[in-house]
């Protein structure tokens, strides 16, 4: 074996000592012979044992292919010594960038490869990084609506976009043989040239030509009114100046013409002010008459479709939700009389069960609009205590048994263990029966609701999740109103002012709702309470 052929205290401490990975390859069995714990360590290895054993004998995401093999080797024997760039993983499989450098070696008449790998994995992020900002830059500049032009201390040209060869009206690329005194009229360029020697003494980000009108001269000697801002960086020690620059002719001509039109504008009205006068007093009382009865009349018009619609809402939401449980108690109350035989006592129970369910469902419906009353009525008032949220949330949760479908359950993600809520526990027990029934009625079976809650600076987050139908997003501006139902939900039994009480219940309870939808995908309701007692601090 190498590894006793060359067993001494230098190649100890050359081999053992090295930070990088240094390892002994067997060219024929294809697998290390020997690693540095550097070596085995940077792999992920606790051990080079554990190097030796690995079962797939390749540091590489896939083995080489026989061809792939021959070829590397024999560059190497070839050349003896080869370096080249490649992914690697570790034990754990995470890949890494690692360079790695092959030397032939051989010992008595047996081949091997020392192998040296440096991880480069950060220089390929660096490098990534470096051609994403490069590619940002080149993208914003290229493409800036405004001509951008850098120049260095001495006034020469080193770059300019698009957009600023089109306004001087030079070919691509063409700018950077010019100085930027060639891009200002002949007039003023040695005044420029001054201002440039005193920018560069003393740098600052500002715009240029303040109380005074500034010209550009193009390629063909025609000069153009511009607004210019400048701003500076120093690259090696090198001030480079960057020149914001946009025509502004069209600006020039609007303010000219809109000056001649105040102008025209100031000789109508001083014609027609005596006039106008005169009539003046008349027509404010008559506008002021019409704007109160027009004001009134929609009032009026307003409250009118609002009732209307209300009514109407009502009267479709009452038509379907109290038609299917009278009828299925009508349905079975008639069943029951058929069933008067000892042995059918079964079926009287279910339809009894049926009969106990539809009257529990109009009992709802009865609870939801008498709770719909107190509040318009303002008579509902919360009655904060201490409260055990967990407690609170398995009672609700019970009183939803009976419409979960098969496979539903629900699941708790609470952030630490909650302390005792002040707030009113039976107003926040209907919230969380009205949000837990809407999440297992909209799901579909064998998928859970998820339940999550967390407290930060005195404020609890509750929100309930679900997988279900989802919200149009056109609908979901108006679902916290009386007796809305959302558009893929209509077949579906419901009053439309569950969420109209539980956003009632939250403004009595001093906190807020936000519901978040997305077809197909779930709805996430989420409440923002007071957790402490405000009242006590």
């Amino acid at each position: 074996m190498p590894v006793d052929l060359y067993h001494n205290p230098l190649t100890e401490i050359l081999f053992e000592q090295a930070k990088d990975f240094v390892g002994l390859y067997d060219v024929e069995d294809r697998w290390f012979k020997r690693v540095n714990e550097a070596g085995y360590r940077l792999l992920g290895y606790p051990s080079a044992q554990a190097l030796y054993d690995d079962p797939r004998r390749t540091l590489r995401g896939q083995r080489m292919s026989p061809e792939e093999w021959a070829e590397l080797s024999d560059r190497v024997l070839r050349d003896g010594h080869y370096t080249f760039e490649t992914e690697l993983r570790r034990q754990s499989g995470d890949q890494f960038w690692a360079s790695i450098e092959l030397t032939n070696l051989a010992v008595e008449g047996r081949r091997y490869f020392v192998i040296r790998l440096t991880d480069t994995d950060r220089l390929h992020t660096a490098e990534r990084r470096l051609a994403m900002s490069l590619g940002r830059f080149e993208a914003v500049v290229s493409h800036a609506t405004i001509g951008i032009i850098m120049c260095n201390r001495a006034g020469r040209i080193v770059l300019a976009n698009g957009k600023a060869h089109a306004l001087f009206g030079y070919d691509d690329q063409t700018l950077l043989s010019h100085g930027i005194e060639d891009l200002v009229p002949t007039a003023v360029s040695g005044y420029h040239e001054r201002l440039r020697t005193s920018f560069n003494a003393r740098p600052e980000v500002r715009s240029m030509g303040h109380n005074r009108d500034l010209m550009a001269r193009r390629r063909d000697g025609t000069e153009f009114p511009v607004e210019v801002s400048l701003s500076y960086f120093h690259l090696e020690e090198e001030l480079f100046v960057v020149s914001y620059v946009i025509d502004i002719t069209f600006k020039k001509e609007a303010e000219r013409e809109l000056l001649a039109h105040h102008q025209r504008v100031a000789a109508l009205n001083a014609e027609l002010e005596q006039k106008v006068a005169d009539r003046t007093q008349a027509l404010e009382n008559t506008l002021a008459q019409l704007e109160l009865r027009s004001q009134e009349l929609s009032q009026a018009l307003a409250a009118e479709q609002e009732l209307g619609e209300l009514k109407s809402r009502f009267v479709s939401m009452a038509s379907h939700e109290f038609r299917t449980p009278l009828t299925g108690v009508l349905t079975s109350a008639a069943l029951i009389e058929k069933y008067t035989t000892t042995e059918q006592q079964d079926k009287r129970q279910r339809h009894l069960a049926r009969i106990r369910t539809s009257v529990k469902h109009l009992t709802d419906i009865l609870e939801e609009f008498l709770s719909v009353g107190k509040i318009e009525e303002g008579r509902l008032e919360a009655h904060p205590t201490r409260v055990e949220l967990p407690v609170l949330l398995h009672e609700a949760l019970a009183d939803t048994e009976g419409l979960r479908k098969p496979g539903q359950h629900l699941r708790e993600e609470f952030g630490g263990p909650l302390e005792p809520l002040w707030t009113d526990a039976s107003l926040l027990r209907k919230v969380l029966v009205n949000l837990l029934s809407n999440a297992f009625k909209y799901s579909p079976e064998q998928v859970p609701v998820t339940v999550r809650a967390a407290t930060d600076s005195g404020w609890l987050t509750l929100s309930v999740q679900d997988q279900g139908l989802g919200i149009a997003r056109e609908d979901q501006e108006h679902l916290f109103e009386r007796f809305f139902r959302a558009r893929n939900a209509a077949n579906l039994p419901g009053t439309g002012l569950g969420l109209y009480i539980v956003a009632r219940y939250l403004d009595l309870l001093g906190g807020t709702v936000r519901l978040d939808s997305e077809l197909g995908r779930g709805t996430t309701v989420t409440l923002t309470l007071p957790y402490e007692d405000d009242t006590a601090r």
